[in-house]
């Protein structure tokens, strides 16, 4: 039998069994998260994590937190249900507070992996707009698709091109593939 699996940010997790969904369970996910993140300092008050009532319906999780004067934020939602997307940032959140324990990152680099604006739901959606692709759309393939046809159209160096829509087109295109990587 094999095990489905989820890579994000250069971490490969297995997907969550959907048969131990529960709220009770989004609850224990929460509590993970929490803990990992008091070991690099972090207190509980400055954690926040919406848990959804119904974790099986498809839904992004989200985890927001303050730390060392940074704004952290970090959104998924390519596992499919709530509790599944909860479970890789949990994951997730696992793996980089132990790449900085074990000195294998630097704490600078972790805060700089979760530092997001605080309109980043909004500039995703406008990145999105942009680019010509659906709301939901989480394809990078079909991102990636749409992002080379308005670069290549609005490139500088072609007679239609415009500098300022490459400069928006390029942005959009790294907004996204951050947010999918």
């Amino acid at each position: 039998m094999t095990t489905e699996t989820i890579k994000v940010k250069g971490y490969e997790f297995k997907i969550f069994n959907r048969k131990l969904s529960s709220h009770r369970r989004a609850v224990q996910i929460q509590n993970d998260i929490q803990q990992n993140l008091r070991k690099v300092g972090v207190q509980e008050d400055d954690i926040e994590i919406e848990l959804q009532k119904l974790v099986i319906r498809t839904a992004a999780a989200s985890i927001e937190w303050w730390q060392d004067g940074y704004r952290l934020f970090y959104t998924y939602n390519q596992a499919g249900s709530f509790i599944s997307n909860l479970h890789i940032i949990s994951k997730l959140i696992e793996a980089e507070v132990t790449a900085v324990l074990n000195k294998e990152k630097g704490m600078d680099e972790f805060l700089r992996g979760f530092s997001e604006d605080k309109d980043i739901k909004k500039q995703r959606k406008d990145a999105r707009i942009l680019l010509d692709v659906p709301e939901d759309c989480t394809d990078l393939s079909i991102i990636n698709r749409k992002y080379k046809i308005l670069a290549m159209k609005h490139h500088p160096d072609r007679p239609q091109g415009d500098h300022e829509i490459f400069k928006k087109i390029n942005n959009a295109h790294k907004i996204l593939k951050r947010e999918l990587e």
